[in-house]
């Protein structure tokens, strides 16, 4: 796969930067010389991710914000285009994970439902729309969605996740299939377990369920017997993010360790 050696000249707006794949991906935009915003709810991690950016040369503009919100999302699109001007690459990467509230179906707490799908499904859908305007006037744009691959198979006591994850492919495909030959491709990325707090939390439940030691269960999860680091993401989406990716559009692109081995 080949990816950019920069991104110079593009303004890229990545939600859920604080940790994880969100923070990975924003600093490595910026490192390709992007102008980056970034938007989550820990201020003082978005702003060390930040000072990162500006301490290699880069212009990153820090959204503190709550997804979960009904407005948050204006916000957060209104501010960094203020500053930084139109998106051309959207990273919609904030979600609520499985590990948040797991219960059977039977028992499943609608509130709970609600939410997880206006954070994981509505606000990128938002989003979208917020930033699709300039990019068809451009001519050229770049939404890269961050599902799972609970996109693509279900999540034991986890249904709102994997109901959620399920959709946001339906969106992406839909996107691509509007708005490709304008210049814009849409395309999403299907992680496995990737080791960060959230998923810490999803295997001790899960460890607890089994009756087995966390370590086994954390080996047991993919082929190469551990969790995914946030890093081993970039390189996928710094090529969904680049001009050499302009053949690839409505996809949904596995890299997980090798527990799904179909499209």
């Amino acid at each position: 796969m080949e990816t950019n050696d920069s991104l110079a000249g593009r303004t890229a707006l990545v939600t859920g930067a604080s940790k994880g794949i969100g923070r990975a991906i924003a600093l490595a935009y910026g490192q390709a010389g992007a102008q980056v915003g970034v938007t989550g709810r820990n201020e003082g991690e978005l702003e060390s991710l930040a000072a990162e950016i500006r301490d290699l040369g880069g212009r990153c503009q820090v959204v503190v914000a709550d997804l979960a919100e009904s407005d948050a999302e204006r916000r957060v699109f209104e501010a960094v285009t203020s500053t930084l001007g139109d998106v051309d690459i959207l990273v919609n990467n904030a979600g609520i994970g499985s590990s948040a509230n797991p219960k059977p179906v039977a028992e499943y707490d609608d509130d709970f439902w609600d939410r997880m799908m206006f954070v994981n499904l509505t606000v990128p859908y938002r989003l979208c729309r917020r930033v699709l305007p300039a990019m068809l006037a451009a001519g050229w744009g770049r939404i890269i969605n961050i599902s799972s691959i609970n996109g693509k198979i279900g999540a034991l006591h986890g249904a709102a996740y994997a109901a959620s994850k399920h959709g946001l492919l339906g969106l992406t495909r839909t996107l691509a299939m509007e708005v490709t030959a304008r210049g814009v491709t849409a395309n999403a990325i299907c992680p496995g377990p990737v080791a960060t707090a959230l998923n810490d939390a999803r295997i001790a439940y899960d460890a607890q369920r089994l009756g087995r030691p966390v370590a086994e269960v954390e080996r047991g999860l993919t082929l190469i017997g551990r969790r995914l680091q946030a890093e081993e993401v970039v390189p996928l989406a710094l090529y969904l993010a680049g001009d050499a990716s302009a053949a690839m559009t409505g996809q949904a692109l596995n890299i997980d360790g090798g527990i799904v081995m179909t499209g």
